[in-house]
């Protein structure tokens, strides 16, 4: 409930704003109103004014900077009548919500209480616990390859998949490791990490590409996107890749960077 009345307060800044900008604008403008004409492709443009001829003075091609600014006056005059009204709707909306949260009845009880009962909406954090719980297919290929330990008590292929699945166990980003993944045709991948993001309950997959100076190992790189794309996972949608090449490290700061922005 939380995150609706955060992007609801977020829409009512966004609606303030504007309305302050229109509003400033509005004082800018010339008297009158624009009439449009219509006459097969023809169309002409008329200026009117309350004190002058109810079909408006005809506007010829030298003075047309007028027509965009009467136009403006006229879309500015409507969009601020709308918005004020999506604005008084919103806050009102925020207001009956802050007063009534369903959730609040689970989340208010003890501890004790909580574990016995179950939630009929379950909150973030038990939803990560669970999906955290479930068992899962991971990939089956050479395990004895895993010979780095991370934080969480898992096996891990490289330094630097340890040094990333220390860094999302520390930011507390649920992750499964090599979680298989059922592409179309029945193409099964296996992502470094499998990530969800609690607040929106979505999963992303995060790649570690890290032997570039390979040129086998970058051709199979390139394949394994243009599959993940073929199946609706794409690079800064719900994909998130880190690089590593003999001259050119892991990047640790900007890579803990990008985690807290996307899922803190």
């Amino acid at each position: 409930m939380q995150e609706y009345i955060k992007t609801m307060k977020r829409r009512a800044n966004e609606l303030k704003k504007a309305i302050d900008a229109a509003e400033k604008k509005k004082e800018g403008f010339p008297e009158g109103r624009l009439r449009i004409s219509r006459s097969g492709r023809q169309i002409r443009y008329y200026h009117v004014v309350p004190s002058g001829n109810s079909s408006g003075t005809y506007i010829t091609r030298d003075k047309r900077e007028i027509v965009k600014v009467l136009a403006q006056k006229n879309y500015t005059g409507q969009f601020i009548a709308a918005a004020k009204k999506e604005l008084s709707r919103l806050e009102y909306c925020i207001r009956l919500l802050l007063d009534i949260d369903a959730d609040q009845v689970y989340q208010g009880m003890t501890l004790s209480r909580k574990q016995l009962i179950e939630p009929y909406i379950l909150p973030d954090e038990l939803y990560a616990a669970r999906w955290l719980e479930k068992e899962y297919k991971s990939n089956p290929y050479n395990p004895e390859g895993k010979i780095y330990e991370t934080r969480n008590g898992e096996m891990v292929r490289s330094k630097s998949e340890a040094i990333l699945a220390d860094m999302l166990y520390e930011l507390q980003i649920p992750y499964h490791y090599e979680q298989s993944l059922k592409l179309r045709n029945n193409i099964i991948r296996y992502p470094d990490f499998t990530l969800l993001k609690e607040k929106t309950r979505e999963l992303i997959y995060l790649e570690h590409f890290g032997l570039l100076n390979d040129e086998q190992y970058r051709t199979d790189c390139l394949k394994k996107l243009g599959e993940y794309r073929n199946n609706g996972i794409y690079p800064g949608k719900n994909l998130l890749i880190t690089l590593e090449s003999k001259d050119c490290p892991l990047d640790i700061s900007g890579t803990r960077k990008m985690l807290k922005e996307i899922f803190q």
